[in-house]
């Protein structure tokens, strides 16, 4: 691209930015059309604990599956540079 064809796509971003009026995008309009004659039900900002993928195993978990693997390596990496000394 030459500098003269990225000062003119520079000033349409900024023509386009000042319009008065803005179409909304494809996705605002088929969801604004879809909701016209069906909204949608409100929607909780946390999901309910019945609706997660996992209600048994507790959310600790994931968390000590993580960090142990991090001391394993840690541990490992020590082991590895006290051998090589």
């Amino acid at each position: 691209m030459s500098e003269r064809d990225d000062e003119e796509r520079e000033f349409d971003l900024k023509w386009a930015d000042r319009a008065e009026h803005k179409e909304p995008s494809a996705r605002a309009r088929m969801l604004a059309a879809r909701w016209k004659d069906n909204p949608p039900g409100p929607v909780p900002f946390r999901a309910d604990p019945e609706h997660t993928s996992s209600g048994r195993r507790s959310s600790w978990v994931p968390t000590a599956v993580v960090l142990g693997c991090v001391a394993a390596v840690i541990v490992l990496l020590g082991y590895v540079n006290f051998r090589s000394y």
